[in-house]
């Protein structure tokens, strides 16, 4: 029996996200198919965590047990003949046995992509979240100094979370500015159902003026979803590495 790990990039705009709905198919449903096409085995595939419907991925994790002889960094290959050109597998090991994609995850990195541009562009729509009043990105960077720290983040959370604890550790968070994009990078040791796309509202609305810059510190605090900005769209939010250290 081999434990194989899976490096795994995917455009979500098709699926209903990692795990698989009842009226919907899921990344990891069609990856579970694939490898039983190619090892006639099912299998379970373990995912270094959930994604919801329409975001992406450039480097989800997930490991299956198999009891094949294809070698581990092999096996990528006759997956992808078998997967859609939306998910592909970008590398393949065999790692020890006792390896879980989910449980020894040390921190994820996400990042946000917003076009700020004036008018529509079709071409970004699946991937970006388009903004089309000028962000005061200076007022948005100020802020997020706020943000860094093992701190409870409740305020950030989506309805029908259900965890034992809402304190997370935020590592880094960092705005990148190039022409019309702005892309939002924030790491941390794991995150809350909706987390990212919370802060990323939030930090939308400071953007646009409509929440002071001084007050998300008192929105954190607080610990109310209400008082933080919006959910921001999915599509432009990737799943973009996952760390095992």
């Amino acid at each position: 029996m081999k434990n194989i790990k899976l490096v795994i990039e995917y455009e979500g705009t098709n699926y209903s996200g990692w795990q698989s709905q009842d009226n919907a198919i899921g990344i990891q449903a069609i990856i579970e198919d694939a490898i039983k096409e190619v090892t006639g085995e099912k299998v379970k595939l373990i995912g270094s965590g959930r994604t919801d419907s329409k975001v992406h991925a450039l480097g989800q994790v997930a490991n299956f047990f198999t009891n094949s002889n294809i070698p581990g960094n092999k096996f990528k290959y006759p997956l992808n003949i078998k997967l859609p050109e939306d998910i592909k597998i970008i590398d393949s090991e065999e790692v020890d046995k006792g390896f879980h994609s989910r449980f020894d995850a040390t921190r994820k990195r996400y990042k946000y992509i917003i076009y700020n541009g004036s008018m529509p562009r079709p071409i970004y729509r699946n991937f970006s979240y388009h903004v089309d009043r000028k962000l005061n990105i200076g007022n948005m960077k100020e802020s997020l100094k706020d943000l860094i720290g093992t701190n409870d983040y409740k305020s950030f959370m989506g309805p029908r979370t259900h965890v034992k604890s809402t304190i997370r550790t935020i590592y880094s968070i960092e705005i990148i500015e190039a022409g019309d994009f702005i892309e939002i990078v924030i790491e941390g040791n794991s995150f809350l159902r909706h987390m990212v796309r919370i802060i990323v509202g939030t930090l939308v609305h400071i953007g646009l003026g409509k929440i002071e810059k001084q007050e998300l510190w008192n929105i954190m605090q607080n610990k109310d979803r209400k008082l933080a900005g919006p959910t921001a769209p999915a599509q432009g939010l990737f799943l973009e590495k996952v760390y095992y250290e």
